[in-house]
């Protein structure tokens, strides 16, 4: 079912990382759907505390004396627990059979290559792409020469243009994702609007700092003008 079909009817310290290195690509059902430890409960905590508060454009502009690489290092957590949750929640949905390849409708197809266990672009289904994806952007994240964690240590000269601008173009792939192919399921668990909130947010963030091209954008140019 088309998305938009679908839709006319109807910080300054860096954050951790969730314990989601999971993240639920076994593909199986989440049994613990209501309870207070569930994806879906922490997803609507956090919807019910974004909505109503100060407009998300004003909520990307950098703070007043604060590192720009720092405020970009504590969106770049923020947006990885997003979309690990996020997709978590319906990945017992998205298997190899369903999702055979990553994309985002019939017209962009996204390749992994790593460098390292793929050194070649490489189709792989939905869900093992996303699998990589959290454990190379662990990586990333651990490496304290990309992002360092001692009070006065420098971030790489290259880590917005390169090193942060890579792990949320791929970012952005998840939430094109998601939209095309699994935005009735997340309907379906009442997760619609910490998806469109999170996405707002990450659009708004990636754009005001030029951290994502237009071209990447191109998926869910649609969505982007729905939520504008």
């Amino acid at each position: 079912m088309n998305f938009l079909g679908l839709w006319a009817r109807g910080m300054t310290s860096r954050p951790n990382r969730r314990a989601m290195d999971s993240v639920a690509i076994n593909n199986t059902a989440d049994n613990g759907r209501s309870g207070t430890g569930s994806v879906q409960y922490q997803l609507r905590q956090y919807a019910e505390s974004t909505l109503g508060k100060a407009s998300l454009h004003e909520a990307v502009l950098l703070p007043e004396g604060e590192s720009l690489d720092e405020w970009v290092a504590c969106h770049v957590v923020d947006f990885y627990n997003h979309i690990n949750m996020l997709f978590m929640s319906v990945s017992h949905h998205c298997t190899d059979e369903s999702c055979p390849k990553m994309c985002a409708g019939e017209s962009y197809n996204y390749f992994w290559r790593d460098g390292v266990n793929y050194r070649e672009p490489t189709s792989v289904p939905a869900n093992k792409y996303v699998k990589l994806l959290v454990k190379w952007i662990d990586v990333q994240l651990d490496n304290t020469m990309l992002f360092p964690v001692e009070l006065g240590q420098p971030f790489p000269p290259n880590f917005r243009s390169e090193i942060a601008s890579q792990i949320l173009k791929r970012m952005l792939r998840v939430y094109a994702h998601l939209y095309w192919h699994h935005y009735p399921q997340i309907c379906q668990v009442g997760l619609a609007t910490m998806l469109n909130t999170s996405f707002t947010h990450f659009t708004l963030f990636v754009t005001k700092y030029k951290l994502v091209s237009d071209t990447e954008l191109q998926a869910v140019k649609d969505v982007i003008k729905i939520l504008a």
